[in-house]
């Protein structure tokens, strides 16, 4: 039976190799969409930019705001995911 289900699926075999590597690639899409360290990364370039005086207060507050909004999002994402 097993040779038979082989022989039978082999003309759909390439269809499910695509498949696989679609689903390897979403996977690792997530994987760097829903990665914490790059945001925490610009969190601290915008607070060195901010001491240095390239930016202004306000314009440090909206960014931090968006920056603290996609670590929330990011948790969320990973305690459903738990």
């Amino acid at each position: 039976m097993g040779l038979l289900t082989q022989l039978l699926t082999l003309p759909v075999a390439p269809v499910r190799a695509v498949l696989w590597a679609a689903q390897r690639v979403a996977d690792k899409a997530e994987d760097e969409y829903y990665d914490p360290a790059p945001v925490w990364r610009e969190l601290a370039d915008l607070e060195q930019r901010l001491l240095r005086g390239e930016i202004d207060q306000d314009a440090f507050d909206l960014r931090e705001d968006e920056l603290i909004d996609r670590l929330t999002e990011i948790a969320e994402f990973r305690r459903q995911v738990s």
